[in-house]
């Protein structure tokens, strides 16, 4: 299954697809984190892993990624990317596709471009998941990139602005029939009840209280190496929808 996580700048993109990953590989799944975003650096740190090269080098760099990227033919198992992007613990991996380092060197354009192509070249087994962790807002939407995915996931903090992306992410994923669930991120008691209230409650699957300990490990630059609450719940749900999907159909 292939999962992108989106949302609005500091929602908790990068906790809650880090905590999801974790969890499933705790459960015996083999995971692949994608970092498309181009100007997050502490994703690895998240996972508790070192921080992978580029994978755009292996195409020869960001300045020849578009041309590149759209040559590619090759379809790739999670066994078979090259481990020189990759960085591993048991059944967890880390790829980052690129990232914006100078001053004046153009868009994210070409990042954006060789992450939608990998979804839809990457075939995974029955025991895989991926989860892209995407930039900020909807960039990537128009850049394509979930065309390849099997489900959105959009985590939602309290406020107007993430409940407003989340209605217009929801809106664009239903031209391309993706479906779209929401993760209620950073809620006390009160707030879980307005954001349900505001948002379309059949695509809420969980909610994940504020912890003081994400701000503070993520701060101190630590691994997320512990249990939240909501994440158990986000996991049985996927792996639910993903034996619905492999079950056989009876003729």
């Amino acid at each position: 299954m292939k999962v992108v996580v989106a949302g609005k700048g500091g929602c908790g993109k990068s906790t809650v697809s880090t905590l999801l990953a974790k969890a499933l590989a705790k459960r015996g799944s083999k995971v692949l984190v994608i970092d498309t975003d181009e100007s997050n650096l502490g994703l690895h740190k998240h996972l508790g892993l070192t921080r992978p090269e580029d994978f755009m080098n292996y195409f020869g760099g960001k300045k020849v990624l578009f041309e590149r990227v759209k040559a590619i033919q090759k379809r790739w198992g999670m066994d078979e990317l090259p481990p020189e992007y990759l960085a591993e613990k048991g059944n967890l991996k880390l790829m980052a596709m690129g990232k914006i380092y100078d001053f004046g060197e153009g868009c994210a354009c070409p990042i954006n471009a060789l992450s939608s192509r990998f979804l839809e070249i990457l075939e995974l087994k029955d025991d895989e998941f991926l989860i892209a962790d995407t930039d900020a807002g909807i960039e990537h939407l128009g850049r394509g990139v979930e065309r390849g995915c099997d489900l959105i996931l959009v985590v939602v903090d309290p406020s107007q602005e993430s409940i407003g992306l989340a209605n217009r992410i929801a809106a664009m994923a239903k031209s391309i029939d993706k479906p779209v669930y929401y993760i209620l991120n950073k809620t006390d008691s009160k707030t879980e009840a307005l954001l349900l209230e505001a948002l379309d409650g059949s695509r809420v699957i969980a909610a994940v209280p504020q912890d003081e300990r994400i701000l503070q490990y993520g701060l101190e630059g630590r691994e997320l190496a512990f249990n939240v609450e909501g994440i158990e719940e986000l996991t049985d749900f996927l792996c639910g929808l993903k034996n619905q999907a492999e079950a056989p159909v009876d003729s």
